[in-house]
């Protein structure tokens, strides 16, 4: 019971990870279905959802109603987990608070996403992704030195909490299992951003130096940076260690900087690392970034030349790891390509397309709920749920 992206996007790595996902929405659906950039759809669905509603189910129920509300219910008690990312006050209105869905499955697992905390004056604040970023520091740390602060890339907090949203589920459907008793974890966008920060805080908890942007460049190790190529791409270098670093110097054909005293320590290259920065940008602007990245990957240096987009997905690894995948319209001859999945499983099956709203209402509701079609054909009448199907 998520939408949009970091819900939707734990319960696409649940179905990644083997499980049978229900996706619940309202009648008029996830609001990502109606979310497209630039025109990017696919007979009507958008990238923004497709990207995270792989291998689920959808049905779409009228929680606004008593009869939703049980119908749900039902659901619940043949479910092993339920995951929701509802506002904290939200819960206790819909009958989804954890004393009454124990109360009905005592088993089962509840997962709660939630933005900031679960106590006002937090409770109901907006928290998309930019603000999380914002508040959390991550984007203090995230670009050029001295430069304005800079989000991440894609959307990390909503992304993250997806992650530790799906992680929390198993853990607690692990422990429901063991013990018999039904448990309960919730997950904080914030949270989680604030717990990524790993060692960028706990060196400030030991130092009390507030770590600050440093472009691509490595605060501690060096050299670990991005350096332009004749092309105009760029590569990026991380020869870590002593032994690393004379190889490279070796690759580079600067064997003169292994004896160099300015660079001849870890910690001399970093006290001097403006100046091996001026003396690798000047060698590698010398070669194509095709050229460097063959030189160095021979001879197995820590680098690589920095895609796009399309070629990160075009790469021969993105195929080799079966990270891209071309999955068939249901309804249409033609097909679009997918992410992969990363878990890798000796017995894994590409996940199905993503469902049309509400088609597989009838399915769950008498496979899983035992609901005779009479019942199911008087819930749609009085638009209590709806069935939906591809066009």
């Amino acid at each position: 019971m998520t939408w949009v992206l970091g819900g939707p996007f734990a319960g696409q790595l649940l179905s990644q990870l083997g499980a049978e996902v229900i996706k619940v929405e309202p009648i008029e659906g996830d609001l990502s279905r109606q979310v497209s950039r630039h025109g990017s759809e696919f007979h009507g669905d958008s990238g923004f959802f497709l990207s995270v509603n792989r291998g689920k189910n959808s049905i779409a129920l009228n929680l606004k109603t008593a009869q939703g509300q049980a119908i749900l219910h039902d659901l619940v008690r043949k479910s092993d987990a339920i995951i929701y990312g509802f506002a904290p006050n939200v819960p206790k209105k819909l009958g989804l608070d954890p004393e009454t869905l124990h109360g009905i499955n005592s088993k089962l697992a509840i997962g709660q996403l939630i933005g900031l905390h679960d106590q006002p004056p937090f409770s109901d604040a907006p928290a998309f992704d930019l603000i999380i970023q914002a508040l959390s520091g991550v984007m203090s740390i995230t670009g050029e030195t001295n430069g304005a602060p800079v989000r991440v890339g894609y959307q990390i907090a909503d992304l993250a909490g997806g992650l530790y949203l799906a992680l929390g589920c198993v853990g607690a459907m692990l422990k429901s299992l063991k013990t018999g008793i039904g448990e309960t974890v919730q997950i904080s966008l914030l949270d989680c951003q604030l717990a990524l920060l790993t060692w960028q805080a706990q060196n400030f908890f030991v130092s009390g130096e507030i770590p600050k942007a440093n472009g691509a460049r490595h605060p501690v190790i060096a050299p670990s940076d991005i350096y332009p190529c004749l092309d105009g791409n760029f590569i990026a270098v991380s020869p870590t260690g002593q032994d690393f670093w004379k190889m490279f110097c070796h690759a580079v054909e600067l064997p003169e900087l292994i004896e160099d005293a300015r660079f001849a320590m870890p910690k001399s290259r970093v006290a001097h690392v403006q100046e091996l920065t001026e003396i690798l940008t000047q060698k590698f602007s010398q070669f194509s970034s095709a050229h460097w990245e063959k030189t160095l990957f021979e001879k197995r240096i820590p680098s690589a030349k920095i895609n796009n987009v399309q070629q990160a997905l075009n790469q021969p690894l993105a195929n080799l790891r079966k990270m891209v995948e071309e999955v068939t319209h249901p309804q249409h001859a033609d097909s679009i390509k997918f992410l992969g999945n990363p878990f890798k499983y000796p017995s894994n099956s590409p996940l199905s397309y993503p469902p049309a709203l509400g088609g597989d209402t009838r399915d769950i509701l008498k496979r899983v709920c035992e609901y005779q079609d009479s019942h199911i054909d008087q819930l749609i009448e009085n638009k209590i749920i709806y069935q939906g199907s591809y066009p």
